[in-house]
């Protein structure tokens, strides 16, 4: 009976959006209709990016970790990565972790060009680096943001992108694709449009 009720008392927080939001302050729930990714999109990512056990996905701007947390959920036997450059985020994500019980799912605070690309196998990237343009919505003020930023961030994403093997996966939302190399092959969108599956060929 007791293990009954711990898995239905984990699966509650993933029946709808706005309930997962209740993991968050209302501070953070008030970001997530623009920032954070919703479950479906989640679902889908991971069911596109998952398909043997123990890869590793990286999620590229996690914000209060929401991708991880849904596709840790589903996915257990995959491991998820978020890279967030604020401290605060990383926090709400990982007090969120906890309620959940993820064992699978991890929080990098710093940027992700600090970061070494081939220890991921996956990507997942909900255009991050839009926040740069002048007149986009920003989650805080508490980093730089800029138009050289912009192109800089999504040169040095293409080029990491460009040197991963053959078969690697990314999944983009909400992306101008700039950030996509010739060599990944478009081989599902859904909402849309807005979600989109690649394969590097």
């Amino acid at each position: 009976m007791d293990k009954i009720y711990v898995k239905n008392s984990k699966e509650k927080w993933f029946e709808n959006d706005d309930t997962f939001h209740q993991l968050y302050t209302k501070k953070i729930q008030l970001l997530a209709k623009k920032h954070w990714t919703p479950i479906e999109v989640a679902r889908i990512a991971a069911e596109f990016l998952v398909s043997e056990k123990n890869e590793k996905i990286l999620d590229i701007g996690s914000g209060a970790g929401k991708f991880c947390l849904v596709a840790g959920h589903y996915k257990p036997n995959a491991f998820f990565y978020g890279v967030e450059q604020r401290k605060s985020l990383i926090e709400v994500a990982e007090n969120a972790q906890i309620k959940l019980g993820l064992d699978n799912v991890f929080f990098i605070e710093g940027n992700f060009t600090q970061l070494n690309f081939n220890n991921y196998d996956h990507f997942y990237f909900y255009n991050a680096f839009f926040e740069n343009i002048a007149g986009t919505d920003k989650i805080d003020e508490s980093i730089d943001y800029s138009l050289e930023l912009y192109n800089y961030y999504n040169r040095y994403l293409y080029k990491q992108l460009e040197t991963k093997p053959a078969g690697t996966k990314l999944v983009t939302f909400h992306s101008l694709e700039n950030e996509v190399p010739r060599n990944f092959t478009l081989v599902d969108t859904r909402m849309d449009n807005l979600l989109k599956c690649w394969i590097k060929i």
